[in-house]
């Protein structure tokens, strides 16, 4: 396969060597015309090899973008999938937050069982790290120009400059997480992780992907319970610490929601040129 590919290469500089011999005989006699046309033969020559030679190179850049789409596109996928779970988990962290608060206000309908495991279950948190920086040093500024759809290059490029920080899980490590921690005895906090925490969903495009239980039916030793149900209503502040909580997953949510919509339209524009399905 190389001597086929560099085979035009070598003739063309063999032909030039022959050319230049022929021209410098030429040259001695004072041939001008013949010498016009054998310079005439090598330019062209030295042109046509440089226009085969950047053709040649753009295709290979090319073929490269295109690699590097279709490795991006089960990426975003894969992204997409943990913005719809977030979704799930933290309405369920909501619904729980409910209970606690009702707990904290002595709803009768609430048992210090129920109290205690909605204040820890409210405090529960699930993020993600996207490492944006990788992608944009994957798709430098040569890869993005060697894209022609600009539709899809301005949509490739506002994925890959955006700030994904804000969907950290770090940014919900609230006060009220920490307080209620340091209050619920680590006996009642171990068994109602084993039993109610994080459960893994199974999805052929992503790892990593959790929910939790939406109740739990715990029942804990009476005065152990009692004692910690009353620990945790004897610090009201617990109650605008929880309400900062959910203020800040609001807020968490809503910045899923703002890169999970680029990700989407980007990952259709991606699966309608084909560069999706390119596994």
């Amino acid at each position: 396969m190389q001597r086929n590919f560099f085979g035009p290469y070598l003739a063309v500089i063999g032909g030039k060597r022959v050319i230049f011999k022929r021209a410098a005989a030429k040259l001695r006699a004072q041939d001008w015309t013949a010498i016009s046309i054998e310079v005439a033969i090598v330019c062209i020559g030295v042109f046509a090899g440089n226009e085969v030679s950047n053709w040649n190179q753009a295709r290979l850049q090319k073929h490269e973008t295109e690699r590097l789409l279709s490795q991006l596109a089960p990426e975003l996928k894969k992204k997409i999938a943990f913005f719809e779970s977030v979704k799930t988990y933290y309405a369920t962290t909501g619904h729980y937050a409910i209970n606690a608060l009702a707990g904290w206000q002595r709803d009768p309908a609430i048992t210090n069982d129920q109290f205690v495991i909605a204040v820890y279950q409210a405090s529960q948190i699930y993020g993600i790290n996207i490492n944006a920086q990788a992608w944009s040093l994957t798709f430098g500024g040569e890869q993005l120009r060697n894209i022609e759809d600009t539709t899809l290059r301005e949509h490739l490029s506002k994925v890959l400059t955006a700030d994904y920080d804000s969907v950290a899980a770090t940014n919900l490590q609230t006060a009220y997480r920490d307080d209620i921690r340091k209050i619920i005895p680590n006996a009642m906090q171990v068994r109602i992780r084993a039993s109610c925490g994080d459960r893994h969903i199974y999805n052929r495009q992503a790892q990593n992907l959790y929910v939790l239980p939406a109740t739990c039916s715990l029942t804990f030793d009476p005065g152990q319970v009692a004692r910690t149900a009353a620990a945790l209503r004897a610090n009201r502040e617990l109650t605008g610490e929880l309400n900062l909580h959910l203020s800040r997953v609001a807020t968490y949510l809503e910045d899923t929601e703002g890169h999970e919509q680029p990700m989407r339209q980007l990952a259709g524009e991606l699966d309608a040129s084909g560069a999706g399905k390119l596994q």
